[in-house]
């Protein structure tokens, strides 16, 4: 993969596996063993050649981040370049060999939830100088053999001493930029690369660096989103949203390329190929060195001969999502649609926010709270039959949700309700789901009890999933509840995963550090939100799944507080997903989860310090004993 020619294409290098660049001889077609290093079977970037052919650059991984590395094709020695603790990526070299151009967060590393916006910077491989007026002056008066010399001889040196003092922010300041393709017009260089800094959106946009000119950049019109480039000669190409179009860089304009191919379509084929993809994917990206012990090979060899048998997408979903399932993991499953299955009807469930009772189907119990129905002006109380939707009629032989499932969502409805004698319509504008509502009810339920049982002195906070919103969401809730409490229970149970464990845990670790105060004001803690301050009670459960058990672990190496509950599920792997030729897509378990002291969490999973389970019987009388036993621990190490 990441097959790229040097100038005159006579050598053209790749990647090779997880750990390997190659050199091609495009002559003899030998192939040869050129670097050997951390590239990944995935995520890995595309190495460049410098405008002489004679120098490459490229990325390889440390502790998960790229860094940028030069070789001379002549010694084979590399040069780390970067060495840091971000990642600096998609490097690409200047057309006069001084420079490379590269995209980096320097303020925050990719892993473990990515890098936020990286920009494009210019990196000078020594001390150069700025350009001399003077000297484009002598240049005046060289004759056309020197000057054609003297153009194409490049002089490459790369010194190492100090190189982070000679990056230079080129790119947009706002917004993420893409890498860079550079190209060379004259004396000036031009970058083409995608960034998001207007409004917003994904657009190919154009860089100019002359001598002694202020850097333009302007964008390309006629495209939009991520683009894929590619220089043949003196014309650029761009792909972008499946559709190639031509460059005009003079006029800043793309052209779409208007392509029409008749072809025939043989989905045995294309399941055939998936099923190699998918199965040899997992072989060589599997986070696992001794693929959970299994043997890989056996289970392509057993499914295999089914292939012949599918006779549509759904056989080759099972297929491929039972053999899958042999590696005994989380995170994996096999994914894919197709216009062949496309359905022309759908219906949606409107929820009108009333939970009626059982053995009475159309007589309401309650109004559940942050509903629809939950709104000022809406009396609906319990004991109401509903007696028609929308003026249709209720016919009590037929099940309620018949009146709430339709086609497509509307925005209003009415309900006619009968309350002894009288008959009222009320209008709502129905919701689709409920099952937030209860989670948000119970999690009131639980921040009521631990009030109750502690006579307010300790904050609760639960966190559903581990999720950009729902850390959000926890921040603000202890920015609130946690000011003056003795003490924190962070709930983790039934939580579903996601990737904010380090934002947690750190937000976590603040304490008190300093007090300071205004004139005739009174002292105030710096920082403001220090949960560390007071005691810190950690609930998980055998539902506390993913990025859940990656922040209990955390919380247990560094000594945060105490742990209550059950075992968590042992499901914690961090996944990529592989697109397959046909755009399906596998989860790919690409790293795993490891404990200081080497325990895989997705075999181990997280103990509690102690262990208190909460049974279905507790479930049923509404009796919580890890939050009870939470608020003793507190009160009792008070």
């Amino acid at each position: 993969r990441a097959l790229v020619m040097n100038p005159d294409r006579t050598q053209a290098v790749y990647l090779s596996g997880r750990d390997e660049l190659r050199l091609l001889d495009l002559e003899s077609m030998e192939s040869s063993l050129l670097v050997q290093d951390e590239f990944w079977g995935l995520q890995s970037g595309a190495p460049d050649f410098s405008a002489d052919g004679k120098w490459l650059t490229y990325t390889a991984k440390r502790d998960f981040e790229d860094d940028v590395f030069v070789i001379n094709l002549s010694d084979k020695k590399p040069m780390n370049l970067t060495r840091s603790g971000v990642s600096e990526s998609s490097p690409a070299w200047s057309k006069d060999g001084k420079y490379i151009y590269l995209v980096t967060n320097r303020l925050r590393p990719s892993y473990p939830r990515g890098a936020g916006d990286v920009h494009l910077f210019k990196m000078a491989l020594d001390f150069y100088d700025g350009d001399f007026r003077l000297e484009e002056f002598d240049k005046l008066f060289l004759t056309d053999t020197t000057k054609k010399k003297k153009d194409t001889i490049l002089n490459i040196k790369v010194n190492p001493d100090r190189i982070w003092e000679r990056m230079q922010q080129i790119g947009p300041r706002f917004g993420s930029q893409g890498g860079a393709t550079v190209l060379k017009n004259g004396s000036s260089e031009t970058l083409l690369f995608s960034s998001n800094h207007d409004k917003g959106t994904s657009a190919l946009w154009k860089t100019v660096i002359s001598p002694f000119e202020k850097t333009k950049t302007e964008k390309i019109n006629g495209v939009s989103g991520r683009a894929a480039l590619e220089v043949i000669g003196d014309k650029v190409y761009a792909l972008s949203g499946g559709n190639i179009y031509t460059l005009n860089l003079a006029g800043n304009k793309a052209t779409k390329i208007n392509l029409s191919i008749n072809f025939t379509r043989n989905l045995q084929e294309e399941f055939e190929q998936m099923f190699a993809q998918t199965w040899a994917n997992i072989e060589e990206n599997f986070y696992h060195e001794e693929l959970h012990g299994e043997d890989w090979e056996q289970y392509r060899t057993y499914y295999e001969p089914f292939l012949p048998f599918l006779n549509n997408r759904a056989d080759l979903r099972l297929l491929l999502n039972d053999m899958l399932g042999e590696m005994n993991s989380s995170h994996m499953g096999f994914n894919s649609s197709g216009t062949e299955e496309s359905s022309q009807l759908r219906y949606v469930t409107l929820e009108p926010g009333l939970q009626f009772k059982e053995d009475e189907p159309f007589v309401v119990e309650r109004v559940i709270p942050r509903s629809a129905a939950d709104k000022s002006g809406i009396d609906i109380q319990a004991g109401d039959q509903l007696i028609a939707v929308d003026g249709l009629a209720i016919d009590e032989d037929l099940p309620r949700d018949y009146y709430f499932y339709k086609p497509a969502r509307i925005p209003e409805m009415t309900l006619t309700l009968k309350r002894g004698d009288t008959e009222k319509i009320i209008r709502i504008q129905p919701g689709t789901s409920i099952s937030r509502l209860f989670y948000e009810e119970w999690t009131d339920q639980n921040r009521h009890r631990v009030k109750a049982l502690s006579n307010d002195k300790i904050a609760y906070a639960h966190m559903k999933n581990m999720g950009t919103g729902e850390l959000n969401n926890f921040i603000m809730t202890l920015t609130r509840e946690l000011k003056d409490k003795e003490g924190l229970i962070l709930d983790l149970r039934y939580n579903t995963g996601g990737n904010v464990h380090d934002d947690v845990l750190r937000f976590l670790q603040q304490r008190t550090y300093l007090q300071w105060k205004s004139r005739g004001g009174v002292l105030s803690n710096q920082s403001n939100f220090a949960p560390a301050d007071v005691p810190i009670v950690l609930l998980i459960n055998e539902q506390s799944l993913s990025d859940a058990e990656m922040t209990a672990a955390g919380f247990k190496e560094l000594g945060l507080g105490t742990i209550i509950g059950t075992e968590t599920y042992r499901w914690i792997i961090f996944t990529s997903g592989m697109g397959l030729v046909d755009g399906s897509s596998h989860r790919m378990p690409a790293w795993g989860c490891y404990t200081l002291d080497g325990k895989n969490l997705e075999r181990e999973g997280v103990a509690p310090d102690i262990y208190v389970k909460q049974s279905f019987v507790d479930r049923l009388k509404e009796k919580d004993p890890q939050i009870e036993r939470a608020v003793q621990e507190i009160l009792g190490g008070h």
